[in-house]
């Protein structure tokens, strides 16, 4: 008789994952996934970059029975990194949007790179490039936890500035779509601003 499952926090279980952002296990990233296998509604066996490995320490954590890797959800591989083929780049930018770590830079219709030390090889920017220019290249190790950890922190780190970069935007396109009248009232509210601190000062 199997002893029964046990019932981890979502952060328990996300610490034992790759954090590569690969969404091969059929969620939006590490997180999500973490989240479905604490409340028993995924199995362990998803995670392909983490392979049998991973899949023992989930089991261990959940108490769950250990099970091979699920063949629908891609299959254990060597860590490889992107690399991007550049005769071929148009710089068209789609890769560099696509990763979940910010790994690829490059300018606006300029040849772009991946920036190694933060490339996951979660392959996200293939299917994204129209020259079908990204190879991977494998990098001669495996991956490891302190790989995981930094992973984490980049793709938390390129989460934010996607989010800071969209409010600027939305800020941008507010004061395009602000009419001569929303001008002048806010002409308006900035001097009588001004007046009532050059009161308060003189008080």
């Amino acid at each position: 008789m199997l002893p029964p499952p046990l019932h981890p926090s979502p952060q328990a279980v996300d610490d034992l994952l790759p954090q590569t952002e690969c969404r091969q296990c059929g969620f939006d990233g590490c997180a999500a996934y973490a989240e479905a296998i604490a409340s028993g509604a995924a199995p362990i066996n998803r995670c392909a970059p983490g392979g049998a490995r991973g899949i023992r320490r989930l089991a261990a954590l959940t108490g769950l029975p250990e099970t091979p890797l699920d063949p629908e959800y891609g299959q254990e591989m060597p860590f490889a990194r992107a690399r991007i083929r550049a005769g071929e780049c148009i710089g068209c930018a789609w890769c560099s949007r696509a990763c979940p770590t910010d790994a690829i830079a490059g300018g606006p219709k300029h040849l772009h790179a991946v920036i190694e030390s933060r490339c996951t090889g979660c392959s996200l920017c293939a299917p994204a490039c129209p020259m079908d220019c990204i190879e991977f290249v494998e990098a001669g190790r495996d991956w490891t936890d302190e790989d995981a950890r930094r992973a984490k922190l980049h793709h938390e780190e390129a989460w934010a500035r996607r989010i800071r970069r969209a409010a600027e935007e939305d800020a941008r396109l507010a004061r395009l779509r602000e009419t001569p009248a929303d001008q002048t009232a806010a002409k308006k509210r900035f001097m009588a601003d001004i007046l009532a601190q050059a009161r308060a000062a003189r008080r």
